[in-house]
């Protein structure tokens, strides 16, 4: 690179992936208390492990899933590395690391969100106090998208900030609706069911796509029409494909702007990932079978990742996946 230290960049990287982890578990814990309850009123949590692939883990520690030990994991539990309190941890650890970088209200609103989220007890993150807290978690971290976009020095350091913080998003955006696809789904007579349409709903709320959803479909709501929002509207800020095409933009921006030889691995993939999804329709994603199409999303997804931490942070190819 030619000014910016790998360890900087690779610092700013991880902060704004943290930052975007952390709302996004907040997103779906709240969801799920909200929205996804099955036709007796009760709730999966086992379907909030399965997204994280932390079933195993959870029963070690846990034993049997319940609201109350879910919440507690995925919110306070340091010692699970998925939870919201583990992820602004490192976040904040990074964010020191780049002090003499960002602005002091930037450290600041870090240190004091994360001061104040690990010493919250745990009534303060359940119910019925679990919605306050999730608002309090995803305000804290756009309050942080709101002062690095108005502080941060628009150098090479705010490109990886954006490298970081799209594809992780992109990334989150495809668990999300993995999940639905598979785990909230109710029995074949219940599609198109009123429980079945509070689902979809849910699944566009956690990602606040729910009225820009409405604006391009004004009536109704199918299960491919929500997918084919999430994964290829390119004017929804949180869709696969517009992330796609930020990280594949900032990185070409990145390299021409500053010279840069590295990133052509994630280049080349990235255009062919960009390419591919622009041409590709819904209805063939759903009859090649949805969960098969983002699990490849997520493979390449964490391709890019390990070929940008080998070309600019130093990564070894085999220490590369995170």
């Amino acid at each position: 690179m030619s000014n910016l230290l790998a360890r900087y960049a690779e610092a700013i990287f991880w902060l704004a992936r943290y930052v975007e982890r952390a709302e996004n578990v907040a997103r779906i814990i709240d969801v799920n208390e909200t929205f996804s309850r099955d036709s007796r009123g009760g709730q999966n949590w086992s379907s909030v492990l399965q997204l994280f692939a932390d079933d195993k883990r959870y029963r070690e520690i846990y034993g049997t899933p319940t609201a109350e030990g879910v919440i507690q994991f995925y919110t306070l539990d340091q010692t699970n590395p998925s939870s919201i309190v583990s992820a602004l941890k490192i976040a904040r650890e990074n964010a020191r690391t780049l002090r003499p970088l960002i602005s002091t209200e930037m450290w600041t609103q870090m240190n004091m969100f994360y001061n104040r989220l690990r010493a919250m007890s745990a009534d303060e993150v359940q119910k019925p106090r679990l919605t306050r807290f999730c608002a309090f978690v995803k305000e804290g971290c756009n309050t942080h998208y709101g002062i690095t976009e108005g502080t941060f020095y628009r150098d090479e350091g705010w490109y990886f900030y954006q490298l970081g913080r799209s594809l992780e998003r992109a990334d989150q955006t495809t668990r999300a609706l993995d999940t639905k696809y598979h785990l909230l789904l109710p029995s074949v007579e219940d599609v198109g069911s009123p429980l079945d349409v509070s689902q979809w709903n849910a699944l566009l709320r956690s990602v606040s796509g729910y009225h820009a959803f409405r604006r391009v479909h004004p009536s109704g709501m199918t299960p491919a029409d929500v997918a084919g929002f999430m994964l290829f509207h390119q004017s929804f800020p949180r869709s696969v494909v517009c992330c796609v095409e930020t990280v594949d933009e900032k990185l070409y921006e990145l390299r021409s702007y500053y010279g840069l030889s590295g990133g052509a691995d994630a280049m080349e993939r990235l255009d062919e990932l960009r390419n591919e999804m622009r041409y590709t329709r819904i209805g063939d994603v759903l009859k090649g079978g949805l969960h098969e199409y983002l699990d490849r999303l997520q493979t390449e997804l964490i391709k890019v990742g390990q070929a940008l931490g080998r070309d600019f942070f130093g990564y070894a190819r085999a220490d590369a996946a995170e």
